[in-house]
């Protein structure tokens, strides 16, 4: 099975959201499910529930809360982490989609992908 997006609020690009879209990819984004201003938590808190695989910018909070939910022993969708301005949003979304197509929601279950591994 295919992984879903949510796409965080630092992350969130229109453009990027749309191309993915485009290409059949589920996304989810903030403004669509009204947590415009949750906090980090709060997000990986909707992305797990709705088993949504959550890609921020935001790598050291994200990989602080994956660090802490893993000891914690709680399940999330996965986390897909990026640095910002390190690429284009063209190169986003081709990473986003080589991983996507390589990576099943199955096996994104519990773990942190860093983008920069995908070029």
């Amino acid at each position: 099975m295919k992984a879903r997006l949510y796409i965080d609020e630092d992350s969130m690009s229109h453009a990027l959201v749309d191309a993915l879209r485009a290409r059949g990819v589920d996304v989810a984004t903030p403004l669509d499910v009204d947590l415009m201003g949750a906090q980090d938590e709060e997000q990986l808190i909707f992305a797990a529930n709705s088993g949504r695989v959550i890609f921020s910018f935001n790598i050291g909070d994200f990989f602080g809360l994956h660090t802490e939910w893993q000891s914690l022993g709680r399940n999330r969708a996965g986390i897909i982490l990026a640095q910002q301005q390190q690429v284009s949003i063209g190169d986003l979304m081709r990473r986003l989609l080589k991983l996507l197509a390589n990576k099943s929601a199955e096996s994104m279950h519990n773990q942190v992908e860093f983008l920069s591994a995908w070029s």
